[in-house]
């Protein structure tokens, strides 16, 4: 390519193939000391650490020892099938970031020896010589010794969708930090756009740039979410009192009974009675299930689930920190505006209709002083410009020749093409670069560049990136050596910008009506970060902080200022993470989003990292919770949708649990304490309500639709609780109040002279339907139970179908019957226990209608 024909082989020798043996040896190879996947086995380590399932190992082991094996093996059988399916999720987690991953180690052309070689990128060393070509990946930090035109793509590092220019030292041995043009420092994952050059490494793998940022992630460690800790809790509080209350039944309703053998025995079976009744081990199962279906539903969307708890946290999210470069926009270069020299403007992003003939020329000399195949982003906006445009006319010219290439320099910040028409011989001359270059090359008046420069600032203020193209004459052969001796006329500007995502304005306008701030930031100037943030429709794109002005701020003062601040221009890595950090002191729940390596440390430090799939690096994945595999910024809103309906199912299915343990709990407790009442309940009861329990709270709840307004109301509170105290005081008085009604019943039985097992099954006919009347109410607190009947969740109907099923032979069938302890069943018993049943929520449901006119009123 270029560079073969300014470098020659034997101009630098390079290192011998010894000294690059060695020093390969010594250093280590030119990789990252990336996280390694995840087995199966270390998988399901890491679950069976998780309090949840201690909480199900330990009452698998407690009914165990209180010898009820077949209420062990159904627990028991719960780890497993909930260890399944964790597994598989992860797995397939961990494979589909596999797949994303380039598992082939880019190439790398080296001079060793003085001659030139192709080697892996993951062999080169510290010294060695590498050349640099137009579609290159450089492979290690260096400093450009010799070079023509090169600009490098630094986006990955800066966040700057613009590559720069790159200016060879023959004497330089320090790197400088990425962005920035006519420096020597080229750096590790950048992207050679344009020109060549030959550069000397002088840090490989973790000691470069990349590897820098590395270390700083490595220093991370993620917070446990709200959802762990609160696990935590419920598994200590429940495990003592649990314990409590099974030696209290025990030993008071011995003593109560006169002590004896027999009444020890029967006091162990009500002590065992009470601790399955008050061991609701559907908790943990609800927490995983839900997260884990949660993890599916959400890779539906496209939208891959590293940490499943993140999924719950996402949904509590306050500020959504973006980066701008291939996060909100689509990190390639497009043409929004043609300028005419005499002001005309032309926006082909909004135009219908085709170019106008005197625009032609401008965009005809845009394209000759491009290249025929670029990989410069600019350059290809102007060859795709004139494939929409100009396909088909005289404009374009596939048969000219490139007789000579005038490159920038530092000098002269413009580039010029000579081309030859091989029909007529004659020649043609195309200038572009920055305005005021191109001006000095058209020998622009004062008093014209005065005209002109009004035009630039404005459209600089607005974000754009500006260049000038300029049609030359070119003289009698042989061609001048510079660009200065040909005669220029200026043509117009083109304006160019990194077009948004079209989807980003509506994502954002649904952040904002979450109560989600979003905060963009970027390693971009000032001027573009506004014009992006005015066209998503951020509230106020001049709420906006600098680098430089950041690094003048003490952490406190950062930790104030970010409240009002919705812009961050020009920082580095370092401070992106500093900003994450001060918004998390600042009582922020922070989701982070980004796809390049220089996001990586933020996304780790954030509460949510979410990482671009496509366009984003490993480094960026690998630190993330959840990954966009389609990278649509509008996807991160249907994932904060998911995780607040998480949140509010995970909720119900909790306060049903409490609530209908309640009862069971104390049906199983009040007849220790009276010593002529019978026991009420006893385990086969209890093993048939969980047959209702389990399948409603791991399978209704976890189905429900999220409710009408979920993405209208803020956040929940960051301390808000999943078992806060309005939660547990609507559940535990949902529990009561069954608890009295079927108490209720128990007594008018026993007082209109029903036996013992007659008073027994009507309790718990009523107990029941009870048990489905609080399934219904709780499927929403906003709605009422019928309104709920029309909103579609096909499982209700299997659970209620099933119980009803049951309950009836349970009722009517002989053994069956005896087994549960019942007498033959009256009409009229059976009707009055309906009907109590189905009361104990009407409380409940007249609540819901007189909120909302509480609320108008």
């Amino acid at each position: 390519m270029g560079c073969a024909r300014m470098i020659q082989a034997n101009d630098m020798t390079g290192l011998s193939e010894q000294e690059a043996a060695e020093r390969l040896r010594a250093e280590g190879l030119n990789e990252l000391p990336g996280s390694r996947s995840r087995s199966s086995f270390r998988i399901a380590l890491e679950v069976v650490r998780e309090p949840m399932f201690l909480l199900l190992v330990g009452c698998g082991t407690l009914y165990l020892m209180l010898g009820e094996p077949r209420e062990a093996l159904l627990l028991l059988g719960f780890v497993f099938v909930v260890m399944g399916i964790t597994i598989v999720q992860e797995r397939r987690t961990e494979r589909a970031l596999e797949a994303l991953r380039d598992l082939s180690s880019p190439r790398a052309l080296v001079i060793r020896d003085g001659q030139r070689r192709r080697i892996a990128g993951r062999e080169v060393v510290r010294g060695d010589l590498v050349v640099l070509a137009e579609g290159d990946r450089v492979p290690a930090d260096g400093i450009l010794r010799r070079g023509t035109g090169l600009s490098v793509d630094e986006s990955l590092l800066t966040g700057e969708s613009a590559p720069v220019r790159k200016e060879p030292s023959p004497a330089a041995r320090e790197l400088s930090r990425p962005g920035g043009d006519d420096l020597p420092a080229v750096f590790s994952g950048t992207l050679v756009t344009a020109g060549s050059g030959l550069a000397e490494i002088l840090a490989t793998g973790a000691r470069t740039e990349i590897g820098r940022i590395g270390r700083a992630l490595q220093k991370l460690e993620p917070e446990q979410t709200l959802l762990q800790r609160e696990t935590g809790r419920l598994v200590r509080a429940l495990a003592l009192a649990g314990l409590l209350l099974c030696l209290l039944v025990v030993v008071v309703y011995a003593l109560t009974r006169g002590g004896s053998l027999e009444a020890w025995q029967r006091g162990v079976l009500a002590g065992l009675t009470l601790a399955m009744a008050t061991l609701p081990e559907e908790s943990p199962v609800v927490l995983t299930i839900f997260l884990a279906m949660g993890a599916w539903r959400i890779s539906r969307s496209r939208v891959l689930t590293r940490r499943m708890p993140a999924i719950e946290t996402l949904g509590a999210a306050t500020v959504l920190c973006v980066d701008k470069t291939g996060t909100l926009t689509q990190n390639r270069m497009t043409i929004s505006k043609l300028v005419l020299a005499p002001g005309d403007v032309f926006e082909p992003t909004t135009a219908t209709a085709a170019l106008p003939e005197e625009f032609h020329q401008l965009l005809e000399f845009g394209i000759l002083a491009s290249r025929r195949d670029p990989f410069d982003p600019m350059e290809q906006a102007f060859v795709d410009l004139g494939a929409r445009f100009l396909e088909g006319t005289e404009h374009l010219h596939e048969p000219w020749l490139l007789e000579r290439e005038y490159p920038l320099s530092r000098e002269l910040l413009a580039v010029s093409h000579v081309w030859r028409d091989p029909d007529s011989g004659s020649l043609e001359v195309a200038a572009k670069g920055a305005p005021e270059a191109v001006a000095d090359l058209c020998h622009l008046p004062p008093a014209r560049m005065a005209e002109l420069a009004p035009q630039v600032r404005a459209l600089g203020r607005d974000g754009y990136r500006v260049l000038a193209v300029a049609r030359g004459v070119a003289p009698p052969r042989p061609l001048p050596s510079g660009q200065h001796d040909f005669n220029f006329e200026l043509l117009g500007f083109v304006a160019l910008a990194d077009p948004i995502r079209p989807s980003v304005p509506q994502a954002v306008r649904e952040c904002h009506e979450a109560g989600i701030r979003v905060v963009m930031i970027t390693g971009d100037y000032p001027a573009t970060a506004e014009s992006i943030g005015r066209q998503i429709g951020l509230t106020d794109a001049h709420a906006l902080i600098t680098g430089p002005e950041l690094d003048r701020m003490s952490d406190a003062e950062l930790a104030a200022g970010v409240q009002d601040v919705q812009i961050f221009a020009r920082v580095v890595p370092e401070q992106k993470l500093r900003i994450v950090q001060a918004l998390k002191a600042a009582g922020e729940v922070v989701a982070m989003t980004g796809d390049g390596v220089n996001d990586a440390p933020a996304l780790k430090a954030a509460h949510i990292g979410v990482a671009m799939g496509g366009r984003g690096t490993d480094v960026a994945r690998e630190s993330a919770s959840l990954v966009l595999l389609d990278d649509d910024f509008s996807s991160i809103v249907e994932a904060v949708r998911l995780g607040r309906r998480i949140f509010d199912n995970i909720r119900k299915a909790i306060i049903y649990i409490m609530a209908i343990h309640v009862p069971i709990a104390g049906l199983s407790l009040v007849p220790v304490f009276f010593g002529d009442w019978p026991l009420i309940l006893l385990p086969i009861h209890i093993v048939f309500l969980e047959l209702i329990i389990d399948p409603s709270c791991t399978m209704i709840f976890e189905a429900e639709q999220a409710e009408p307004d979920i993405m209208k109301r803020p956040p929940r509170g960051r301390n808000e609780h999943l078992f806060g105290t309005r939660a547990v005081s609507v559940s535990v008085m949902q529990g009561l109040v069954v608890l009295a009604v079927v108490l209720g019943v128990f007594l008018w039985a026993r007082h209109a002279g029903r036996s013992d097992d007659a008073a027994r099954g009507m309790t718990f006919v009523s107990l029941v339907v009870a048990n489905v009347a609080l399934i219904l109410v709780n499927r929403s607190w906003h709605r009422t139970g019928l309104a709920m009947l029309r909103v579609p969740n096909r499982t209700v109907w299997l659970v209620t179908g099933g119980a009803a099923l049951f309950l009836t032979l349970a009722q009517v069938v002989g053994p069956v019957r005896a087994m549960f302890r019942f007498a033959p069943p009256r009409g009229d018993d059976m009707l009055l226990a309906l009907v109590a049943g189905a009361l104990t929520v009407a409380w409940f449901e007249l609540l819901k209608l007189i909120r909302p006119l509480h609320r108008q009123r």
